[in-house]
Order: C-alpha cells, then structure tokens, then sequence
C-alpha cells in the first residue's frame, strides 16, 4: 500500500512571526496524533530556516515552493537546489501551475529543474494540470501527456524513485471548485498508466500521486479513498492548522 502524502504548499503567504506560529502548531499536531502519512509543508523561501527550526525533532517535513536549475551565478531572485538543501528542505515543488502560468516556466525549462533536483537527491513534487478550457474541450490527457514528456524526457525508473506527482486542475486551484472524486481518480489513473507505459510498471505501482485543488476537511477522505489519490498537496487550507490537520487526519484514517 502506498504511505499517503499531504504537504501544504503555503505560497506567498505568512509573515515570520505567523509562519513560525502556524509551523508550531502543525507540528504539535502531528506529533501529537502521528499519524501513518507523510506530512510537509512548503513555506516562502525567507522563512524556510526558521520554520526547519521549529519543525526540528517533528515528523514534520519540510519543502521548498521552486528552485533554480543552475547551482549559483547571476540570477537574481533565484533560489537554488544547494541552498534549499542547507537550510534543511527534503522535498521541492517543481512545474507549480501558478509557476507556469505567471513566471514562464515551460516544460523545458522544468525538465531542467527536475534533472537538477534529481541530481541533489532531493525530493519532488511534480505538478501537472489542465485549465478550464482544456477540460471542457476534453483535452486533459493530452494536456497531461504534454506535460509529462516535457517534464520528465531523458530520465530512467531508478532516477524517479524520489518523485510524486500532484495533478492538480487549474480551474480548482484556488477557485473552491474542486474536482469530483471520480474526475480525480481519472486523472490519476491516466497519470499511472502512462508512467507504466513511459517508465515501468513496478514505478507506476509505487508512484504516489497527490491531488490538489481546493481540498479541504469536509472533501478531503472522499477524494483521498480513491485508488489512485494518494494524498494532497493543499494551498489554502494549509494555512490553518485545524483545516490542514483536518485533510492529515482524513489521510491516516484511510491508512489504518
């Protein structure tokens, strides 16, 4: 059975004081419950020190929201895999839709910083998803298919052993539309089986695929009891610990 995996992604969110408060609080409550999932979270880059801090000693998790592909140089604003490293991420969130949408990330572009990652042994969550209009014109899973070629050319099965994919469509990020549990397994399903068909089966089986779009307490164990979901990567209800640990407390029911 695959261990489920809820990280929150925080975005550019909290501010030191509300970022260290929210970090204690996550992992009292984990530590408190231990529950049978991995759990991450996922706080802006200036914060990512302290919060490691607070998280020390926590099953607690802690990710990066991107990275750069390049080890150090002249590019502002970046943020590198190295430096991601030092401060104590174990995961990074790569190919993020807002990523693509706002900052141009392409596909190219994201299969460089995948390689990079790989090469750090860092762990990755792979993001991929359709906009509306590629989901009422029934083009998800050629959308997919793009994204996935694109993103993960040029690697082998062993390479990917630390990668999870989190589908989420963009029409539900942020949106409080949330796909239903039987468009999630779908997706989930066609992301499986074509890692089966491109890689093997023995990474499909094992891949844990998150889901991510306006997850919340009240549709978290719905949408995470379906074969293919294997947990989530929240946005906004990451925010707050009682919602996050809500959608975390829904995930270890399923895993007793």
């Amino acid at each position: 059975m695959r261990r489920k995996f809820v990280a929150g992604n925080w975005k550019m969110n909290t501010t030191f004081q509300s970022a260290q408060a929210l970090a204690r609080e996550v992992a009292s409550a984990v530590a408190a419950s231990n529950p049978a999932v991995d759990v991450a979270v996922c706080p802006p880059a200036p914060f990512l020190w302290s919060v490691k801090q607070i998280l020390a000693g926590s099953p607690v998790l802690l990710g990066g929201q991107n990275a750069y592909f390049e080890k150090s140089g002249a590019f502002t604003g970046e943020t590198s895999l190295d430096m991601l490293l030092d401060v104590g991420c174990e995961w990074v969130i790569l190919g993020h839709s807002e990523r693509r949408q706002f900052f141009g990330d392409t596909d190219a572009i994201i299969n460089k910083k995948v390689a990079a990652a790989i090469a750090q042994k860092l762990g990755i969550m792979f993001c991929v998803g359709e906009v509306l209009e590629d989901r009422q014109a029934n083009r998800t899973e050629a959308v997919l298919t793009t994204q996935l070629e694109g993103g993960l050319a040029g690697f082998t099965s062993a390479q990917l052993s630390k990668l999870v994919i989190a589908y989420e469509p963009v029409w539900a990020i942020g949106t409080g539309v949330t796909a239903s549990p039987e468009q999630a397994e779908s997706a989930h399903a066609f992301i499986r089986d074509w890692m089966a068909s491109r890689f093997d089966a023995k990474l499909a089986a094992e891949l844990r695929i998150q889901y991510g779009g306006s997850v919340k307490p009240e549709n978290a164990k719905e949408i995470l009891s379906k074969p293919n979901v294997d947990g989530a990567l929240v946005g906004g209800a990451s925010l707050k610990s009682d919602q996050f640990m809500g959608i975390v407390n829904a995930a270890a029911e399923l895993s007793r």
